[in-house]
């Protein structure tokens, strides 16, 4: 597996995580037997557990920038210091991104955002031949 691959495996770990931590919020604030249940009438959530689903959100987007563009380099078989580079930028961005989003840091969460999409750009201008 290339490293590229590992770090798109690690993000999908770090969504599994997020989701945890999203639905811990919502066991903490309604009660597992509630949140068991049909969910027809929750109350609305309260800051943190709405922020948890803000971030997992947020995941998922990004993760629809990021493994096309790993998958694409695997089919053609593209690994180089760029494309590594960009996988390893994407993932520790959004770890760190969750961890400003779920602490509620203002200002810094949308700098580890676009760290993040720094990270995907340099895959996608790898696979176009702009980076080699």
């Amino acid at each position: 597996m290339t490293p590229e691959l590992t770090y798109l495996a690690y993000s999908i770990v770090l969504l599994f995580v997020i989701i945890m931590i999203q639905a811990s919020a919502g066991i903490r604030q309604n009660g597992g037997l509630v949140m068991a249940n049909n969910r027809d009438n929750l109350p609305p959530p309260n800051t943190f557990s709405a922020r948890a689903k803000r971030n997992v959100d947020n995941m998922r987007e990004n993760l629809w920038l990021f493994a096309p563009g790993i998958l694409i380099a695997a089919i053609v078989d593209l690994s180089n210091q760029w494309t590594i580079l960009g996988a390893q930028i994407f993932f520790f961005a959004r770890v760190a991104h969750s961890i400003a989003y779920l602490a509620g840091w203002p200002f810094i969460r949308p700098l580890f955002w676009f760290a993040g999409v720094i990270g995907c750009a340099l895959i996608y201008l790898t696979l176009f031949g702009i980076l080699v």
